[in-house]
């Protein structure tokens, strides 16, 4: 069993057998699941994209915006 403590701010460290386990990196975003009283610590995947302002408002993708903007 791995075990962990919180702090007074309810903080607590990720033990590294978990990080290892989950492939975690710094930087990852975690998801808490609640089911039944207990907590899933799930790893947040990055899809492609989640970046980009574009694939996120794809008005602002046409041919005129990616021209007046190439220079960026």
């Amino acid at each position: 069993m791995i075990r962990s403590r919180l702090n007074r701010k309810c903080q607590t460290t990720i033990p590294m057998a978990v990080c290892v386990a989950l492939g975690l990196q710094p930087g990852d975003e975690l998801r808490y699941v609640i089911e039944n009283g207990r907590v899933r610590l799930v790893r947040v995947r990055v899809v492609s994209g989640d970046d980009d302002p574009f694939a996120t408002f794809p008005e602002w993708g046409s041919e005129a915006d990616q021209q007046a903007y190439a220079a960026l």
